[in-house]
C-alpha cells in the first residue's frame, strides 16, 4: 500500500511540473509583410500572450499577423521582445526574529 501511495505521489508531482512548464512556455508572433528585416518572420515573447508583449513586438518592427510556436530552424529571422513581468519576485528579504531566552 505504501508503494502505491509513493507511485501516486510521484505521478502527481510530475504532472504538476509538466503542467506548469507549459504555462511558462514562450510563444511567437508571426510577422507579416512589411516587417523590419531583423524581425521579418517571427517575434518571440515570454510568458502569456498579452497586449504588452504584442506592443513590444510591434515596437521592434514586427507587423503582427498571428501567433505560433517558435521555430527552431536557423533560416528564420526571430527577434526578441522583452516584457517585464511585475508578478515575479526579484529578491526577498529574510527577517530574523530576536531569540527568546
Amino acid at each position: 500500500m505504501k508503494s502505491l501511495f509513493r507511485i501516486v505521489l510521484v505521478t502527481c508531482a510530475l504532472m504538476s511540473f509538466f503542467a506548469e512548464s507549459s504555462v511558462r512556455a514562450d510563444g511567437c508572433y508571426i510577422c507579416g509583410s512589411g516587417s523590419e528585416p531583423q524581425c521579418k518572420d517571427y517575434c518571440r515573447y515570454s510568458g502569456s500572450d498579452t497586449f504588452a508583449a504584442r506592443t513590444q513586438c510591434q515596437k521592434r518592427g514586427c507587423k503582427v499577423s498571428g501567433t505560433a510556436s517558435c521555430p527552431t530552424a536557423v533560416n528564420y529571422k526571430v527577434c526578441m521582445a522583452p516584457v517585464e513581468d511585475s508578478t515575479k519576485t526579484v529578491a526577498a528579504l529574510l527577517q530574523c526574529t530576536t531569540p527568546r531566552g
